[in-house]
C-alpha cells in the first residue's frame, strides 16, 4: 500500500527534545528531516564570519540574500553547508548561539529562510519532519500534523546543560528563558503554538517516550488520510 505523504511540523523552545525527537521520528518512519534552527545558525555564522554588524538590522537585511545555504534532509546525517563549506560544527559555537536570536529577528532573514524551508518541504518525496519555532504558524501553516513540544524551564535546563557537558544548570536556565523571551516577542514569526497543534509536555518523559508519542500521532494521521 502506498503510504500518504505527510508533512509534520514540530515546534517548541530549545531544550524540549525537539531535535532528537524529530530526527528519530523521521528516521523511524522513512521521512526527510529539516532542522530549521540550523539554517538560522548558518546565516548567523555567515554574518559573523563576514564581519556584519549584528547590532544593525539594516546591515543584516542588506546581505540576507547573499549566503548560499544548503540543508541535507537525511535524519541520520543532517548536513548543512554555506557557500559550499560544511558548517555543521561551527554553527554550534557559543558565539553563534548568542547572536542567532538577533539575526533571526530581521524580517528579511526570516523571509529568505522561510522560502528555503518551504521549497525543501515541497520537494520531500515521502514527506518530512520540519522542526523549529514558527513552522506550524508561519512556515507550513497547512502541515498535516503540528506538534508543539514544551517542558518546564528546569527540565529544559537540565537537558541542555547535559548536552553542553559540565555547564551550569542555573546559567543555562537563564539563557534559555532569555532566548524564549526574544523568540516569543519578536515581531516577525514569533515562537508560538499553532491553534491546531497537539501539545506534548516532555518534562517527565524520557526521550524514547516522546519519540513513541510522536510516531503514534504521525501514524494515526497517515492512517486517517
Amino acid at each position: 500500500m502506498e503510504r500518504a505523504t505527510v508533512i509534520v511540523a514540530i515546534d517548541g523552545p530549545s531544550g524540549t527534545g525537539k531535535s532528537s525527537t524529530s530526527k528519530a521520528v523521521a528516521a523511524q518512519l522513512g521521512l526527510s528531516y529539516l532542522d530549521t534552527g540550523a539554517q538560522y545558525r548558518a546565516i548567523t555564522w555567515w554574518m559573523v564570519t563576514n564581519g556584519i554588524d549584528i547590532e544593525d538590522p539594516s546591515a543584516i537585511a542588506a546581505v540576507a540574500g547573499k549566503p548560499d545555504i544548503v540543508s541535507g534532509t537525511d535524519p541520520s546525517a543532517p548536513a548543512i553547508t554555506v557557500d559550499g563549506t560544511d558548517v555543521a560544527g561551527p554553527i554550534r559555537t557559543q558565539e553563534v548561539t548568542s547572536k542567532v536570536s538577533a539575526v533571526s529577528a530581521v524580517p528579511e532573514v526570516r523571509a529568505r529562510i522561510t522560502e528555503l524551508q518551504r521549497s525543501i518541504a515541497a520537494d520531500a518525496e515521502h514527506g518530512i519532519v520540519v522542526e523549529g519555532r514558527d513552522i506550524g504558524t508561519t512556515v507550513l501553516p497547512d502541515a498535516d500534523l503540528k506538534i508543539f513540544l514544551t517542558a518546564s524551564p528546569e527540565a529544559r535546563a537540565a537537558r541542555r546543560s547535559g548536552e553542553l557537558k559540565g555547564s551550569d544548570v542555573q546559567a543555562t536556565r537563564e539563557a534559555l528563558l532569555k532566548r524564549d523571551a526574544a523568540d516569543s516577542s519578536r515581531k516577525t514569526s514569533p515562537l508560538a503554538k499553532a491553534d491546531d497543534a497537539v501539545e506534548v509536555d516532555t518534562s517527565d518523559l524520557t526521550l524514547q517516550q516522546v519519540i513513541e508519542c510522536v510516531v503514534t500521532l504521525v501514524e494515526e494521521k497517515r492512517a486517517g488520510k
